[in-house]
């Protein structure tokens, strides 16, 4: 995922994913002894020079639905659009900003001008040149009363776009904008393919879907919907010929049948989930593939759509939070593979808060809280108030084996305090449509964010982003959104480190997500791969480089 976006993961991360996916976050804390067992470190594994060639399969248990950064919201779209595209900025894998089309970029004093130089001679895939005018098309989309996509907030305070040559390009903000970097890492579009689209249409349009067109190391060949999208090397592209001539991105929606086919040569990388560790570790010793493990700049959440009653009560879903063994949930599913989260931030980014309020397991402490809310037990145990009993229904995506085990453990839990759950697993493009704009047909659902680069929380959990961005719990706390104005304000690192603490300490008391746990990212790889660096938060960081010795 690229480091703009927020989105949804099969991590969604919407892992949103993200990104949630759209995609911007940070590093801190020390590493663990997992994460040290980096076993595909690209120096260690190259033998030999890098060669051209190799069709390169990867496995996801989730689909694509589009491939246009500005609309798309999961983290499969997300990952494919980040090979099609490129961006002005990128993050490395110790999410410092570095250029990308951008050769250097310079701003005022005031921090509001900011001058940005592109490489020479970039080219779109159908050979078109990309200049400075196709950046300002496509900065100029989200600023449009007509634009329907989620990402309107990450470029709201642009105030003009000056194009001053074909390499140059000016933008003006109405006041300073500290997450601006991860803006200018949204995909560049092709003005020429585009410029007679209307913009309401804009999302809706078969470019999207039929016939992508960007400028990054790959090029769009063919979507199978269902099975595979496949791209093919750009050997125009102007940071040089990726190595390998293709990849296919494979969809295998039972996490079981992908680690067969890893095991079998069949798909070649694929991130692995905690239960099938052991089977992955197998492999390892076998010798037929790589292990690379890290702490993911993500977590997973239990979230609570508040345009349902059972949930608009602070108190209530703090109640849910002390129901549930977060603990047990990542010693059964996980096998202890993966940290409780109690705060919407990860322990990677330099924002990240661990003096949250903790609402740590307490069934007494819950049943409490919701006898304080005017809860109480029905003839049936299960708990009612105003002729209404508390009954919901939570969401979650086939294939994630640790997502249908917790929604289980959920339902047995909440039980156990007079709350009746029933878990809905669902195929993973439908249940995205079902949990976001415009449709927010779910009580509860469990997910998780890729989160980006710069930790700036509005995306998620400002009130402006309820009816068309990602906040689709429909969380809002109009002094948590003064705070979330101020942060973005603040280019000073230490002032805006205690803004945002305020307002993850704010989100945390009001529990808008029962925060479930950090995970760990586990990428599975073919021996014969190299040149694989792990990101925290980009599966495919850097694919380019990556080549087969074989």
């Amino acid at each position: 995922m690229k480091n703009k976006k927020f989105t949804l993961l099969v991590l969604l991360t919407f892992v949103l994913s993200i990104f949630l996916a759209a995609c911007n976050a940070n590093p801190a804390t020390e590493p663990s002894e997992k994460e040290n067992e980096n076993e595909n470190n690209t120096e260690e594994q190259a033998s030999g020079e890098p060669k051209e060639g190799g069709d390169l399969i990867v496995g996801s248990i989730g689909a694509p639905t589009l491939f246009n950064d500005l609309y798309s919201t999961d983290i499969s779209s997300s990952d494919i659009s980040g090979w099609l595209y490129d961006g002005l900025v990128k993050y490395d894998e110790n999410l410092e900003p570095q250029g990308d089309l951008a050769k250097e970029w310079q701003t005022s004093d005031d921090g509001l001008v900011w001058t940005i130089t592109l490489h020479d001679g970039v080219k779109f895939h159908d050979g078109e040149a990309l200049t400075a005018e196709d950046v300002k098309f496509t900065y100029s989309i989200p600023l449009s009363e007509d634009y329907t996509g989620p990402r309107a907030s990450d470029f709201e305070k642009i105030e003009k776009i000056d194009v001053v040559d074909d390499t140059t390009v000016k933008i003006t903000l109405s006041e300073p904008y500290a997450p601006f970097l991860g803006t200018l890492s949204y995909g560049i579009l092709p003005e020429h393919i585009l410029k007679d689209v209307p913009i309401a249409e804009l999302g809706e349009n078969e470019f999207n879907t039929k016939n992508p067109v960007g400028s990054g190391p790959f090029k769009f060949e063919e979507w199978k919907e269902g099975q595979y999208v496949k791209v093919v090397a750009n050997d125009d592209y102007y940071n040089g010929r990726p190595y390998l001539d293709s990849i296919t991105y494979k969809i295998v929606p039972d996490a079981n049948a992908l680690m067969a086919q890893i095991a079998n040569g069949d798909v070649h990388q694929a991130s692995v989930q905690s239960s099938d560790l052991p089977t992955a570790e197998k492999l390892v010793d076998d010798g037929k593939i790589n292990l690379s493990t890290e702490l993911s700049l993500a977590y997973t959440y239990l979230g609570y759509n508040q345009k349902n009653e059972l949930f608009q009560d602070a108190k209530v879903r703090q109640a849910l939070t002390h129901a549930l063994d977060r603990d047990s949930m990542i010693q059964a599913v996980l096998d202890g593979d993966g940290e409780i989260a109690h705060a919407p931030s990860s322990p990677l980014s330099w924002a990240y808060n661990e003096n949250v309020p903790k609402f740590d397991f307490d069934v007494d402490k819950a049943k409490q809280l919701l006898e304080e809310a005017g809860w109480t037990p029905g003839d049936d145990g299960i708990l009612q108030k105003d002729g209404k009993k508390f009954s919901f229904e939570v969401k979650t995506n086939q294939g994630n084996k640790a997502r249908e085990q917790i929604a289980q453990i959920v339902q047995e839990q909440l039980k156990q305090v007079g709350i009746e759950v029933t878990p809905k697993i669902m195929e993973w493009s439908a249940f995205i449509e079902d949990v976001t704009a415009p449709n927010w047909n779910y009580d509860a659902v469990i997910l998780g964010w890729s989160l980006s680069a710069d930790p700036d929380p509005t995306a998620l959990w400002h009130s402006k982003e309820r009816e068309e961005g990602l906040n689709f719990v429909h969380f809002s706390d109009p002094e948590l959104d003064k705070l979330m104005e101020e942060n973005t304000k603040q280019v000073e690192q230490s002032e805006r480190k205690e803004t945002i603490a305020k307002i993850q300490e704010g989100i945390a008391e009001q529990q808008p997500y029962t925060f479930l746990y950090y995970p760990n990212d586990h990428y599975a790889l073919d021996a014969s791969i190299k040149g694989f660096v792990h990101h925290p938060s980009s599966e495919y960081y850097m694919i380019e480089k990556w080549w087969m010795d074989k």
